[in-house]
């Protein structure tokens, strides 16, 4: 079974932090993923980027696309695709797509820092 761990936090306490900061953090996270990648149990971890960054695709037919994330409070984040593409609109276009097959479902795209890429995933944004 794989699961996803996802990573709460202040956005704007998160945002505050000096650059040097925000290293040291990632850095002791890192320390803590390093056994866990070691034993085969864990995969790439990433950040999402800030929240005015995101958007939200729902609605009928081929949806509208709203500025930022924007799920209902009946709505739970159940999954994610990690996707790789040179502009926005690229990403919103897969969403869409995705969409075809699950016309219910609301779908934030939202850009994504890796700190850890997957070998050979994402690797030129590392």
């Amino acid at each position: 079974m794989l699961y996803a761990i996802l990573a709460y936090h202040v956005e704007d306490e998160l945002l505050s932090w000096t650059p040097e900061q925000d290293a040291a953090v990632v850095a002791k996270v890192i320390e803590v993923q390093a056994p866990l990648r070691a034993s085969g149990h864990f995969g790439p971890a990433a950040r999402l980027d800030d929240t005015k960054k995101a958007r939200t695709l729902r609605g009928p037919g081929a949806g509208m696309v709203l500025d930022g994330p924007f799920a209902e409070t009946k709505e739970q984040l159940l999954g994610f695709h990690l996707v790789e593409y040179d502009t926005e609109e690229e990403a919103i276009a897969a969403a869409r797509n995705l969409r075809q097959v699950n016309p219910s479902a609301v779908y934030e795209i939202r850009p994504v820092k890796l700190y850890l890429p997957a070998d050979g995933f994402g690797a030129t944004q590392a």
